[in-house]
């Protein structure tokens, strides 16, 4: 089961997490996570973290910092790491800091456009780390020509908590906004993440666990896995007869489009279901 919860929710949570942790504990959890992830699917895309190119695309909120030590940990292991920062005057101090001690290099996207665009075409994993679940309205246009050069590069594309541009809240797409292979989120899944069409930018999604003191029932939505239906689904035993096995009641389709109800009730009968009891349009 996959649950979401609201920006709000998450942001509360995160307060109230971060009242009794220490000073920037909350992120270096996030960042660790983050670059375990990246690890994993640097040893995937070009065979081992070291010697490997990852370039961050780095705005100037905490998403941005939760790149930047991410970077700073895989550069620690021998990667190659470019921050392209979008804002150099906003970014994350702490996160810069860490990155050039680890022997990471910075470079202003704005200042620089081709050679950011060099550097995300050689790479073999970018990180977007542009805006997080704050964003609103799509990309802002000086991170659109990132992520079009990111679109068109070979490298993976690992989404920072949630593809940039995306509402996180609602799963609308607003904009211009970042397609990640993979996105790595922290604490709960958003809504965004669950709901089209934002859910198709997402890629695969990885959750990493810091800790959030979520309310139980604060969730906005759930969503099934596999695993989930299979729990669902009732097992026939020698003695099942047709309503022991399942009764599957659909409303669908309609005497203009009767597609929907055709595949539904075809479905629903090779599922496995007991009894189909179909309402609609003869």
């Amino acid at each position: 089961m996959r649950t979401a919860y609201s920006v709000e929710t998450v942001r509360n949570a995160e307060r109230e997490l971060m009242a009794r942790l220490p000073e920037g504990a909350l992120m270096q959890r996030a960042a660790a996570g983050l670059a375990a992830a990246c690890a994993q699917l640097l040893g995937r895309v070009a065979g081992r973290v070291y010697g490997s190119r990852v370039v961050l695309l780095v705005g100037s909120g905490d998403n941005g910092g939760d790149a930047l030590y991410a970077g700073a940990r895989l550069a620690r292991r021998g990667a190659g790491v470019t921050a392209l920062l979008l804002a150099p005057e906003r970014a994350h101090g702490g996160g810069l800091a860490a990155l050039r001690r680890a022997g990471g290099r910075t470079l202003d996207a704005g200042a620089a456009p081709a050679a950011a665009t060099e550097r995300i075409a050689r790479a073999d994993v970018v990180l977007d780390g542009v805006v997080g679940i704050g964003g609103r309205g799509g990309l802002r246009k000086e991170a659109v020509p990132l992520a079009d050069a990111a679109a068109r590069s070979r490298a993976a594309v690992v989404a920072v908590d949630l593809p940039s541009g995306v509402d996180a809240d609602t799963g609308r797409v607003p904009g211009d906004v970042v397609r990640a292979d993979l996105t790595v989120t922290f604490g709960a899944h958003k809504p965004g993440l669950l709901i089209d069409p934002a859910r198709e930018y997402a890629g695969s999604v990885r959750l990493v666990d810091i800790g959030l003191p979520l309310p139980r029932e604060g969730a906005e939505l759930e969503a099934l896995q596999h695993a989930d239906v299979a729990r669902l689904l009732p097992v026939p035993a020698a003695e099942s007869d047709k309503y022991r096995r399942g009764v599957v009641g659909i409303a669908a389709g309609s005497a203009r489009y009767p597609g929907a109800a055709v595949l539904a009730v075809a479905g629903a009968l090779r599922g496995g279901a007991g009894a189909v009891r179909y309402v609609g349009p003869a």
